[in-house]
Parts: C-alpha cells; sequence; structure tokens
C-alpha cells in the first residue's frame, strides 16, 4: 500500500473522495453543496450492493494491470485477492470480492471504480464519489433517469450490482447523504 498509494492514486478522477491521501467525506459533500447551488437539482444517489464482496478479480486484475507492469507486484496482488477467508477454523476459497479491511482493498476499489468515473467525466457531468457511493448531479429529471441507465450498464460490465433500495434518481433537497459521506 505505501508503494503502490503514491504511484497510483495521482492518476485518479478528482471527483474521487473516499480512502484517498489529502481527501475526505467533507471535500464530498463540499462539492455536492456547489452543484446544487450551482442549479443541479436532482440527484443520480447510487449505492453498490455488497462492493466489496462481489468485485470480480479477473476485471480488477485487469484495470490494475493497466496502471502498474510489475509482474511480481501483479501476482502478489493475485494472490492477495485469492486468500482465502477463516470461517470457524476452516480456510474457505474466495473467487470474488476484496478482504474488507483490508490495506490495499480501498485502493483496488478506486483502480475498479476510476474508469466510471472518467466515463462520467468525458460526458461533462458533475459528480462526487466516496468509495463506492457516487452522486452525480443534473439539471432534470429526464438527465437523471439518463444518467442512472448509464451507470447501470457501466456497472454491470464490471459485473457490479446496484441496490435498487438505496439508489434512485431524485430531487437533491430531502435526500439524505450515504453514510459514508456524512462519517
Amino acid at each position: 500500500m505505501q508503494v503502490l498509494q503514491p504511484l497510483i492514486d495521482p492518476t485518479f478522477s478528482e471527483h474521487s473522495h473516499g480512502f484517498r491521501p489529502g481527501r475526505r467525506a467533507r471535500d464530498a459533500v463540499l462539492a455536492a453543496q456547489q452543484y446544487v447551488q450551482d442549479g443541479y437539482r436532482i440527484v443520480v444517489d447510487v449505492d453498490l450492493s455488497k462492493f466489496f464482496d462481489r468485485v470480480n478479480h479477473d476485471i480488477l486484475m485487469d484495470r490494475f494491470k493497466r496502471r502498474v507492469s510489475d509482474a511480481g507486484v501483479i501476482r502478489l496482488i493475485r494472490a492477495y485477492l485469492n486468500a482465502g477467508i477463516m470461517d470457524g477454523g476452516v480456510v474457505v476459497e474466495r473467487a470474488e470480492g476484496t478482504p474488507q479491511g483490508g490495506p490495499l482493498s480501498p485502493l483496488l476499489a478506486n483502480v475498479l471504480l476510476d474508469e466510471v468515473d472518467r466515463e462520467l467525466e468525458r460526458r461533462g457531468h458533475r459528480f462526487a464519489r466516496y468509495a463506492d457511493d457516487c452522486n452525480v448531479y443534473v439539471r432534470s429529471r429526464k438527465a437523471g433517469e439518463r444518467v442512472m441507465a448509464l451507470l447501470k450498464r457501466r456497472y454491470d460490465k464490471l459485473h457490479l450490482k446496484i441496490n435498487e433500495s438505496k439508489s434512485a434518481a431524485s430531487q437533491a433537497f430531502g435526500r439524505k447523504l450515504s453514510a459514508a459521506v456524512v462519517n
């Protein structure tokens, strides 16, 4: 982590605030407030369901290899992902997901989700992402529906699922900020 973070972090989107040096939840909240003040009053609030449990190893490793070319580091990260989980004294193999609470998991999450951030940037959207929670600010309900459809397609390609009960395109006023951002 101490070696990889300084190499990889500067390549991430400026709209990504979670688990990054010099960034915090407050920065995401301030960005969101500015978007609303600028007239972007519909928020597409997306929460990924069981994100850290569902990360596809092959997709993540493909994205990681685009940033790091050292074969030894790549093998080490793959071993980290494939390390089993101790359950009742028995090691259970892991086919997907990253170790929650593991020191590398937040960095790897940002590696995986950065391509969605870049797509939103290419399209000129105003957004703030904190870990696996993303808020995109638009001017109309119709635009919000289009952005939600775009995010569903992008996350499907990464084999990630949107938590439908926690995600919506709605008025920014009255919408609770995600617990991750508030804490």
